[in-house]
């Protein structure tokens, strides 16, 4: 059995819908009741609390670690669930982590980030780590202001990077999951091709056949926006990543293509899949 936290997520949903599909006995996890596969078992969890995790991990196998931004906190031991899921008797743990820990190893989340990656690395069991950088769903904060005013706002319009789709994530995990040879690898997962915020906004409008608009925000209007959400140090932290990525984080990797033997999905394939949530 394989539990999947997260599991109503961008990446936990398809990843949970792969696993079944492949035949395997899946246990869900997230916080709140949700909808899931035929034969999909759900378990209702907070990993801030590891302990309400055991019932979920009773009898699993393996174990895709997805953590919310609250393990992210300078309180949070999110080793407690490693620990865990070792004396519950998995054996096997995908850890989706950032690339920033990689490309920007000294931001608070990615020190917290990179102890964690050390703790599974030290745990005696089979692991994988996956380093995604941004994600093409992100997209989908954009989505009520197209609708209701035809309009994408974003800061540095005309900076890009190589944003991944989350079923790509999806897929390589469930290939860590399932495969041996996937065992004690580090993975950067990217996208195909750079996209700035305002070809995003273009992908949009041409797969809605109607314009869509492109307004640039200030850094200072941009960070007003997302502190309504997040504390002012990540927002800066974030703005600092998408106004000057750096050669590294504009590098296209080859590792999705690696592991599933397929060039990785363009931003365009992810609008054609979730143009709903722009009507």
């Amino acid at each position: 059995m394989i539990v999947v936290t997260g599991a109503t997520g961008n990446v936990g949903r398809p990843l949970t819908q792969a696993l079944a599909n492949a035949g395997e006995q899946v246990t869900a996890v997230s916080r709140h009741a949700a909808a899931m596969p035929d034969g999909v078992r759900h378990v209702r969890a907070d990993l801030a609390e590891p302990q309400s995790l055991t019932a979920a991990l009773d009898g699993a196998k393996a174990l895709f670690l997805l953590l919310s931004g609250d393990l992210h906190a300078p309180d949070a031991r999110p080793t407690d669930i490693i620990d865990l899921a070792a004396a519950s008797g998995v054996r096997r743990v995908v850890l989706l982590s950032s690339q920033g820990v990689a490309t920007r190893p000294l931001g608070p989340s990615r020190i917290a980030m990179r102890a964690l990656e050390d703790a599974l690395k030290e745990s005696g069991l089979d692991w994988a780590i996956l380093r995604p950088g941004g994600f093409a769903s992100n997209a989908l904060a954009w989505a009520e202001s197209v609708r209701t005013r035809g309009t994408v706002a974003a800061p540095f319009g005309d900076v890009g990077v190589p944003v991944v789709d989350p079923a790509d994530i999806a897929e390589v995990a469930a290939a860590c999951l399932l495969d041996d040879r996937h065992n004690g690898g580090f993975f950067e997962l990217t996208g195909p091709e750079v996209i700035t915020p305002r070809q995003q906004a273009g992908a949009i409008a041409a797969a809605l056949g109607s314009p869509v608009r492109f307004h640039e925000l200030t850094r200072e209007e941009a960070k007003a926006a997302m502190t309504r959400f997040v504390p002012p140090a990540l927002a800066d932290d974030t703005l600092d990543i998408i106004s000057a990525p750096s050669p590294a984080e504009l590098r296209i990797s080859s590792d999705v293509e690696g592991v599933l033997g397929r060039a990785p999905r363009r931003f365009n394939d992810w609008v054609a899949r979730n143009i709903a949530a722009f009507r």
